[in-house]
């Protein structure tokens, strides 16, 4: 798993798949699409990781791999230790910030709420097994037309995020 562009999908996502085990940390600039194999020093990218590393009980054998370089302008053999004590710290802090976000419960509250309305109702769960296909989804729109439409709340949901920071 590369940090970076679309970093918190892909991490979240392997997590929920039960394949999460091991993170390679390397990070870059978002704006390529691809990993620089930059230390990792963004406390909100590692927070959300450390936080979906919590939520599914830990990496298991798995860990978090610091596969990076140095870059150009470091030439010293100092700084290559530098890289890998910062992208720890970077890391440990997350887990520190995932830990408080867990204790609090706020978010966790605000995604349960989020998913009730499909969570806590008889197509959500027929869905989630897996007994309800697409055409079944379809009948059951014609016969109750289009769910009530609610707010994600994604802007809400970053900005208590961030308040953890």
């Amino acid at each position: 798993m590369k940090a970076g562009h679309c970093f918190e999908h892909d991490i979240l996502f392997a997590s929920k798949l039960g394949i999460l085990g091991s993170v390679d940390s390397n990070t870059g600039d978002p704006l390529l699409g691809w990993d620089t194999d930059q230390f990792p020093m963004d406390i909100k990218q590692a927070a959300f990781a450390m936080l979906v590393i919590v939520d599914q009980g830990g990496l298991g054998t798995g860990g978090l791999n610091f596969d990076c370089k140095v870059r150009r302008e470091s030439t010293d053999l100092e700084d290559f230790f530098i890289g890998h004590v910062g992208a720890m710290d970077t890391f440990a802090r997350g887990l520190r910030i995932a830990a408080k976000i867990k204790a609090d419960g706020v978010l966790d509250k605000m995604l349960q709420n989020r998913y009730s309305s499909f969570t806590d109702s008889d197509i959500g769960n027929k869905i989630s097994s897996g007994k309800f296909s697409l055409e079944d989804c379809e009948t059951f729109i014609h016969e109750h037309g289009e769910p009530q439409q609610r707010s994600g709340q994604q802007e809400l949901f970053e900005m208590i995020f961030n308040r953890y920071i």
